[in-house]
């Protein structure tokens, strides 16, 4: 639906219900710019998690699982 017919037929609508479509643009409009906010990217927070993540001491112990492959 192209500008020109959207203007057409609301202003051929009685003045009550053009009252109800400009109350209905303005809450599209927050809507999406509500949606925009959400969507945007949030900065990455450099060491929130540290601390709350610990590696075992054996980490890097060959894994005995393997013993036969690693001879």
């Amino acid at each position: 639906m192209d500008n020109l017919s959207l203007y057409t037929q609301i202003n051929s609508l009685p003045e009550h219900l053009k009252k109800e479509v400009m109350d209905f643009v303005e809450f599209l409009k927050l809507k999406a710019e509500k949606s925009k906010k959400q969507n945007s990217k949030k900065e990455r927070q450099f060491g929130v998690l540290k601390g709350k993540i610990k590696i075992s001491s054996s980490f890097d112990a060959p894994l005995d699982d393997f013993n036969e492959y690693m001879q």
